[in-house]
């Protein structure tokens, strides 16, 4: 019986061992399958895992393309900025002997340079780092490439890329030189905004360029190093150029004018264009807006984007219309009934000056509301799809379809629109209300007077350029090949030239140099809630072009809410600025109607001399035993003496009158340019070749003259 007991407890005991041995070895055959299926069967997979996990390629950002000015000033560009971190555990400083006697030092050093912290808050920061074993310890944010060549110098970090642990994270940085110089138009490129702003934006696929590769490898701390010293590198495509149409100094005369118009007034905000009539470009546009500390800004695109009531510069459109269409003549009488008309079933037009009896050149002149209204609703009231199809034959219900995003919508309605009233739309539209159109786009159809009927859409982009090679070009393009006729352009051009001379803009542009031809333009805005009746807003604009007998630009001054008192008249708002950027354009473009400086001819086999000081010359002039001959302005032409001398012209100076300087040295040229009253830029060194007004030339005191030398 005790055997047979002591039998059975064996049996258990062995049964166990065997049932834990075969578990084992049913793990150790499971552990071995899973080993043969992550080596053979998915060893692929996992191995490519692991390269993934231990090297990656990492983008290298491509430097974007510049934009530059018309004559290539930079308008925008890259340049390099850096993150700098450090590797604490750096090959070079991995004794802690050399690291320590050298950490006081790159302090001490990193105080002075960037002047942030003092040497004992960035030892502490570089010795915390330290002891916590970091290999991306960062020192410093945004620093320049310059900056970078001189913290490569100091203690630790002269030991090398590597042993010095210095890891400079490269960034590109937009800038524009000029600052805030068509800032606007010039635009930016974010990638958390999905609409492009600008020439950054709308030109994004050109300026990007195309990003680069580079083979890096993660090390202990997380940072990653390239491999093979870059050799596995995908060289990153650089951005191209942009050349657009802007011209830096008409850009920065546009921009001043406005301002300050703007802070006379009191305005809201205000824009500008400035376009060459010919060719469609764009010389200068500017944009400000009244921020709450009464500054401004360019905060948006008011001349493409904001399309509103145009007012009284519309009156161009209308009478184009009834000329072309035979309606009236330049001489057909109206009565403008005193300044005030009521629309049948309509509301009562007014004008600010009490008018009767005009023609229809003087009602233009003048900006009569009342006339405008009264020659349209006798004309076509019966039939206003015959006034709306002329209207939409100029292509004003049109986008310009512009290079830069963010064009406004134009409105112009016609019988069928679900907003037209019967009694009034049709006389309202005569002196521009009941539509909607930009000041790019009203200053389009203007430009198409100038120059003969032909309509063309603006650029601001003319070439894009990879390399200093020309990859794409671009000009006008051709909206309506000729607005009108011939005779009706004769008949617009009188009657813009007319305002000026004798309408609303005789006192602004009385004494000019030269002849302007424009119309002025007062619309009251609708105001929120409260419409045009309450708290009254009003937009001034004048457009035009000059000059007048040759036309060579085109411009509007659009300027909105004017809270000055008693000042919401556009002659008195806008007019200012457009006289004041006309002004100084004409004064810096040499190809426009300057008289042409007067040479004195002598015996020229004598030595070139240069201008200037004439007491200086005649001591020359006598050491040296040579006769020399003075003419002066007044000089009578046969009482010169031009046998023995060497003849130079006697130079003096007239405030408000450009002197002539060619020849001169750079002292006595700014010494004349001093004392006339202008400002002067000098380019080269040696004499005077050109400047950029003529000698003669009547400018306003203040201008700004470039002297070119060489």
């Amino acid at each position: 019986m005790q055997r047979r007991y002591k039998m059975s407890i064996r049996t258990n005991i062995l049964i166990r061992v065997y049932l834990a041995f075969g578990l084992i070895l049913v793990l150790a055959t499971a552990v071995i399958v899973q080993l043969y299926r992550v080596q053979y069967v998915q060893g692929k997979k996992w191995r490519a895992m692991a390269e993934t996990h231990s090297t990656q390629y990492q983008t290298i950002e491509a430097t974007r393309g510049n934009i530059y000015a018309h004559d290539m000033s930079l308008l925008a560009t890259s340049v390099p900025e850096y993150e700098l971190h450090m590797d604490m555990l750096a090959s070079g400083i991995s004794d802690d002997r050399v690291f320590n006697e050298k950490v006081d030092s790159l302090a001490l050093k990193l105080s002075e340079f960037f002047k942030d912290k003092t040497p004992r808050e960035y030892s502490r920061m570089l010795r915390d780092a330290r002891n916590d074993s970091s290999r991306y310890q960062l020192i410093r944010r945004k620093v320049a490439y310059d900056e970078l060549q001189e913290v490569r110098k100091f203690p630790i970090f002269n030991l090398g890329k590597y042993r010095g642990g210095l890891i400079a994270v490269e960034q590109n940085k937009r800038v524009l030189p000029y600052e805030s110089l068509a800032a606007r138009t010039i635009g930016y490129k974010n990638d958390n905004i999905k609409n492009a702003v600008g020439l950054e934006g709308a030109y994004a696929k050109y300026i990007d360029g195309e990003d680069g590769k580079r083979l890096v490898q993660r090390m202990p701390g997380g940072i990653w190093i390239p491999v093979n010293d870059g050799q596995e590198d995908i060289a990153p495509k650089d951005g191209a150029d942009i050349i657009s149409t802007i011209d830096v100094n008409f850009q920065d005369v546009a921009q001043k004018a406005l301002k300050d118009q703007l802070e006379k007034t009191m305005a809201d905000h205000g824009s500008v264009v400035l376009m060459e009539v010919a060719t469609g470009e764009i010389k200068a546009i500017a944009n400000f807006t009244r921020t709450p500390d009464g500054d401004y800004e360019e905060k948006y695109n008011y001349a493409i984007s904001e399309a509103a009531d145009p007012g009284s510069t519309f009156k161009l459109a209308t009478y184009m219309t009834l000329f072309d269409q035979h309606k009236i003549d330049t001489n057909t009488m109206i009565d403008a009934e005193g300044g005030k008309y009521k629309i049948p079933k309509g509301p009562t037009i007014t004008d600010v000056e009490h008018l009767y009896g005009l023609t229809a050149k003087q009602a233009f002149e003048q900006s009569s509301n009342v006339a405008a209204a009264k020659f349209v609703y006798e004309h076509y009231n019966n039939n206003p799809k015959e006034f709306t199809d002329k209207l939409y034959s100029y292509h004003l219900n049109e986008k310009l379809v512009l290079q830069i995003p963010g064009e406004g919508d134009p409105l112009i309605k016609n019988p069928k629109s679900h907003t037209w009233n019967k009694y009034y739309t049709l006389p309202e539209m005569a002196y521009g209300y009941e539509m909607k159109i930009t000041p790019l786009q009203m200053l389009t159809f203007y430009n198409s007077v100038p120059n003969n009927g032909k309509m063309i859409a603006p650029i601001l982009v003319k070439e894009v350029r990879r390399l200093g090679n020309t990859v794409e070009q671009f000009q006008a393009r051709t909206i309506n090949e000729k607005v009108c006729s011939d005779a009706t352009l004769g008949k617009m051009r009188s009657l813009l030239e007319g305002v000026v001379t004798e309408g609303t803009g005789k006192n602004l542009f009385k004494g000019s140099l030269f002849q302007v031809a424009g119309k002025t333009g007062t619309a009251q805005v609708a105001n929120g809630k409260t419409g045009y009746g309450v708290n009254k807003t009003y937009q001034a604009s004048f457009c035009g072009y000059f000059p007048a007998n040759h036309p060579k630009y085109s411009m509007i001054v659009v300027i909105n809410h004017p809270t000055a008192e008693g000042i919401y008249l556009a002659a008195l708002v806008a007019g200012p600025a457009f006289k004041e950027i006309a002004d100084k354009v004409y004064a810096y473009d040499l190809q426009l109607n300057h008289p042409a400086p007067v040479h004195y001819v002598g015996n020229t086999n004598m030595p070139v001399i240069k201008k200037g000081n004439t007491k200086a010359t005649k001591q020359v002039y006598a050491q040296l035993g040579i006769k020399p001959l003075y003419a002066s302005n007044n000089a009578q032409t046969g009482s010169v003496d031009t046998s023995n001398g060497v003849p130079y012209e006697e130079t003096g100076f007239k405030s408000g009158v450009v002197p002539s300087l060619t020849g001169m040295g750079l002292s006595d040229a700014l010494y004349l340019l001093g004392n006339a009253g202008y400002k002067v830029t000098v380019r080269g060194s040696g004499s005077v070749v050109s400047q950029s007004v003529a000698g003669g030339s009547i400018v306003p005191k203040g201008s700004k003259i470039l002297i070119t030398l060489q």
